[in-house]
């Protein structure tokens, strides 16, 4: 096969497999339909090329990737199917408190309390893990070895990032009027943690 008929067979290849798939799809798993002396890199690369003008995009998410409709888009898909209520239905306590994991994560919950001063129930912490968006991590090394909690696979999935490492820094939040630390450090922009609006979709155990 000319090397160009063959480069147009693994784009293919790589496209319906990622199209196929209800995850994002990993570089391992690419390599396994291409060949890993393939570039994956370069795959992905012409077939966006090809995506240009279209509606939807192939997009590096959650260490993978996933065909994902243009943002600009994204009042009609609503419009005709609805939209993910995951992340938008999270109070603003639960927000908080997920940011604080995503940023310094393993974190227990009696850590969280005491970065908000204020304790922060096991109903809230069920309700963040019943949504995937945390799970339990080690046990802490401190008394009563508690539970720490980190972010999931889902928690990058549902907002757009390949890694953690493409988490905005304080910084950055801050000069987008999206955060203050002060006003966080005292309290003055935390809601109430001590219950949720929501009860806990799962069971929990050993929240600590």
């Amino acid at each position: 096969m000319p090397p160009e008929a063959r480069w147009r067979e693994w784009m293919q290849r790589v496209e319906a497999a990622i199209f196929a798939a209800s995850e994002p799809v990993d570089r391992e798993t690419l390599a396994r339909i291409v060949g890993k002396s393939c570039s994956i890199d370069l795959l992905i690369d012409d077939i966006r090329e090809e995506l240009r003008g279209r509606p939807y995009d192939l997009v590096s998410v959650a260490g993978g990737w996933k065909h994902l409709t243009r943002p600009a888009y994204a009042e009609a898909i609503r419009a005709a199917v609805g939209g993910n209520e995951r992340a938008s239905d999270l109070t603003q306590s639960e927000v908080l408190v997920l940011m604080c994991v995503a940023y310094f994560q393993p974190i227990t919950r009696g850590e969280l309390s005491s970065f908000f001063g204020k304790e922060i129930s096991r109903d809230l912490i069920g309700h963040l893990r019943g949504a995937g968006l945390i799970a339990s991590g080690p046990r802490s090394p401190t008394p009563g070895a508690p539970y720490t909690y980190v972010t999931t696979k889902e928690f990058l999935f549902e907002f757009g990032l390949d890694t953690l490492r493409d988490l905005p820094d304080f910084e950055a939040l801050e000069d987008a009027g999206l955060l203050n630390r002060e006003k966080l450090l005292a309290g003055d922009i935390v809601p109430d943690f001590s219950s949720s609006k929501h009860g806990a979709d799962v069971e929990i155990e050993d929240l600590q």
